[in-house]
């Protein structure tokens, strides 16, 4: 078969104009592709939910990809190995309770496992504010990441969901932007972000699953992003709290929007 490059190039275009048309509204949209967004996503998408994910990076994963300091393995307690076991992702037993998998494997698989399930994801993706209506947070700000990184102005593009879901990690972007913009009271013990606070994996896995929650109508917050919300401890590769509290804010959702 001889190739044109032209059908190339529109198929491309057009297959992805396509799938942004179709996600300007959806049910769930979540910001950070880490292994908590990517496993709310998951059981979102298998329950039925139009939900789309939007990551800032060219590649899922989060930190998982780089296990602990460059060594590709993390650790995932037995709460967690069931998330693990389901999506077929391979660990043994190290000590009593503590099971290793491999970062790579890991990362990849829940990746094309969300995908599989019905996930939908735009890569190089910023999400540079929220749209705020009368009932709350009603959808996202988007914007390419490489415009951000360049310094351009060039104003951005809405999309509406019914609930949006900050999986960001760390620096919890998306309440953020809310705190820092509006100014309005969060739904934490100060009524703002209490920062993340230093390494306790103990206590950290503990809280992770009550700081899952809803921080504002329309705003949820799980992983890494919940336990800097709320003031809780990091708690490095260890990756537990991180599947289960994906799944967990997917369990919310999917009680509040059937």
């Amino acid at each position: 078969m001889k190739l044109d490059d032209i059908i190339v190039s529109k198929g491309i275009v057009e297959g992805y104009m396509g799938e942004l048309l179709d996600y300007l509204q959806m049910d769930v949209a979540i910001g950070g592709g880490g292994p908590s967004g990517l496993t709310a996503g998951y059981y979102l998408a298998k329950a039925g939910f139009k939900v789309a994910l939007f990551e800032k990076k060219l590649s899922m994963g989060g930190g998982m990809w780089g296990g602990g300091m460059m060594f590709n393995k993390i650790v995932v307690q037995e709460e967690g190995k069931r998330i693990l076991d389901e999506m077929g992702i391979r660990c043994q037993e190290y000590q009593e309770g503590y099971y290793l998998a491999d970062s790579i494997e890991s990362a990849s698989t829940i990746c094309s496992k969300a995908c599989q399930a019905g996930l939908k994801i735009f890569n190089l993706i910023e999400i540079e504010d929220v749209m705020i209506k009368d009932k709350g947070v009603e959808g996202l700000v988007i914007n390419w990441s490489p415009i951000e990184k360049a310094g351009l102005h060039v104003d951005p593009i809405t999309l509406a969901a019914r609930a949006v879901v900050d999986a960001t990690g760390h620096p919890c972007e998306i309440v953020k932007v809310l705190e820092n913009k509006m100014g309005v009271p969060l739904q934490t013990e100060t009524g703002k972000i209490m920062g993340e606070k230093s390494m306790w994996a103990d206590v950290a896995e503990e809280r992770i699953m009550d700081n899952v929650s809803q921080v504002y109508p329309g705003l949820y917050v799980t992983g890494m992003a919940a336990n800097a919300v709320h003031g809780s401890p990091r708690m490095g590769p260890i990756f537990g709290g991180m599947l289960l509290s994906g799944e967990k804010v997917a369990e919310m959702l999917i009680e509040k929007l059937k």
